[in-house]
């Protein structure tokens, strides 16, 4: 099974249709998926407890009853996974980084190994007004990565200026991640 992460409300815009397309790519490839939109889940920010860290540290478990235990078990067993998040201020939406910052602060330290550790992620930033800030928003999300184990293979930046272009590029990089080749070939 493989994961589609998405962050966008706006169910006609261009996170949505970069979602669309991974779906389709995964799709051709003969790969089960599944698209979890977590702008319209149960998906609270980071309660900071305690003394900062709460339960998550030692747990792996969040004390907000969200939709992140459920996400955190589906990442463990998934094949690989995209995350598709819309581009504000040069940075992830704020519903990526709550799954961001909080799966994290549960994942890094887990005794058992991260539900990221060795997973192939392709990471998408969708910049729908000025095409501005995908560079920074796929280096946090890169840097994500690293933190709890997971393999950066893609990072695409897709703007409204180029989405002709990029949403085939999207399509062909979730194909790839089922048949696990890193490039096309030509």
């Amino acid at each position: 099974m493989y994961m589609i992460i998405t962050s966008s409300p706006n169910a006609d815009g261009l996170t949505a249709a970069c979602g669309r397309a991974a779906l389709e790519g995964i799709r051709s490839a003969g790969g089960e998926t599944e698209l979890i939109d977590i702008s319209a889940a149960k998906l609270e920010p980071c309660r900071i407890c305690g003394n900062g860290w709460g339960t998550c540290r030692n747990t792996a478990a969040c004390v907000a009853g969200d939709i992140l235990a459920d996400l955190q078990a589906k990442f463990r067993g998934a094949e690989g996974v995209m995350l598709i998040t819309p581009v504000y201020w040069g940075q992830p939406s704020e519903r990526m980084k709550y799954f961001l910052d909080r799966f994290r602060r549960c994942e890094a330290f887990n005794k058992d190994g991260s539900a990221a550790s060795g997973k192939q992620v392709d990471l998408i930033a969708a910049a729908g007004g000025s095409g501005n800030g995908t560079a920074t928003c796929l280096a946090e999300m890169e840097l994500w990565c690293r933190h709890v184990g997971a393999i950066p293979r893609e990072r695409i930046g897709v703007t409204r200026f180029n989405r002709e272009a990029v949403l085939p590029a999207i399509t062909d990089a979730a194909a790839r991640l089922v048949k696990g080749a890193y490039f096309k070939n030509l």
